[in-house]
């Protein structure tokens, strides 16, 4: 097969992807107008829209709306799927690909030379993975999907190669990565700074920006990651997680049903985790663990 024809063949190919991929967030749409429980029960993985997407921009400046998508079909694999507890990429795996999550959700994590664990991250559709990689050429964590996940891939040395062309990719590319210092630095100082129920309440309010900012409710959401994992990620106990979970429902803060989770007073929440803009009069602080 001439290299002509292939590549033919494969931009066909893409083209079908990209067709199936739009109908598929038409139907997601449709669905964002039910319930979070109902989603969960049609096993559902709640696929973002392209304009969602941590990489939309990007996507742009390859084509996207011009509806050349010669260039985004250079650098963009086909859209891979993920079951629950499949390995994206492992630590010490050479880079290949920076994922973008279309659907579903994926921790990052860490296993010392002594078998310990230390979760880094837990990443929502929208969301990119692999940017720690491009330094050192190498994954410095492990990836593990928490529930059955989404996502495209992208060649990261197609991807320099067209940055090296265009200066517009590398500022987007810039604009993503300062995204990502950013949240570090928040998760430094609540570490740091913050006792166990302002971590959590942190955290939970961190979870509604972040869907939020992906067009889906800020207030009622699936926790894809284990009580476990959450202590594990904040620095606390598993049984201080699922206490504090008890005691924020006990106060009317929030609903929780297994892994299913309502928000119903982000100002409360916000006082716990001395947010700006929290109502200070009005909070009922709760006792440290």
């Amino acid at each position: 097969m001439s290299s002509g024809t292939a590549q033919r063949r494969d931009a066909v190919l893409g083209l079908r992807d990209c067709g199936a991929d739009v109908m598929s967030e038409s139907k997601t749409t449709a669905k964002r107008g039910l319930t979070v429980t109902a989603i969960a029960a049609e096993g559902v993985c709640g696929a973002v829209a392209c304009g969602d997407c941590g990489i939309y921009q990007l996507c742009v400046l390859l084509g996207l709306q011009s509806g050349d998508l010669s260039l985004l079909e250079f650098i963009i694999r086909r859209k891979q799927t993920f079951r629950r507890g499949e390995v994206l990429y492992r630590m010490g795996d050479p880079l290949e690909y920076i994922y973008a999550i279309r659907g579903g959700s994926v921790k990052t994590y860490i296993t010392t030379e002594d078998g310990r664990v230390q979760v880094t991250g837990f990443h929502i559709a929208g969301e990119l993975l692999g940017l720690n990689a491009i330094e050192n050429r190498r994954h410095e964590c492990e990836a593990r999907a928490l529930e059955t996940t989404s996502a495209c891939a992208i060649s990261i040395e197609r991807f320099e190669q067209l940055a090296r062309q265009q200066p517009a990719i590398q500022y987007e590319m810039l604009k993503i990565m300062s995204g990502e210092i950013r949240h570090h630095q928040d998760l430094l100082l609540l570490l740091g700074k913050r006792n166990a129920e302002e971590r959590l309440a942190a955290y939970l309010l961190s979870l509604s920006r972040r869907f939020a900012k992906r067009r889906y409710s800020s207030t009622e959401f699936n926790l894809s990651m284990s009580r476990s994992d959450i202590g594990n990620y904040l620095g606390i106990a598993e049984e201080t997680v699922c206490r504090l979970f008890t005691r924020f429902q006990e106060e009317g803060l929030i609903t929780t049903r297994r892994r299913y989770i309502k928000l119903r007073d982000l100002e409360r929440l916000k006082a716990i985790a001395h947010e700006p803009g929290r109502c200070t009069a009005a909070a009922v602080t709760l006792s440290s663990c």
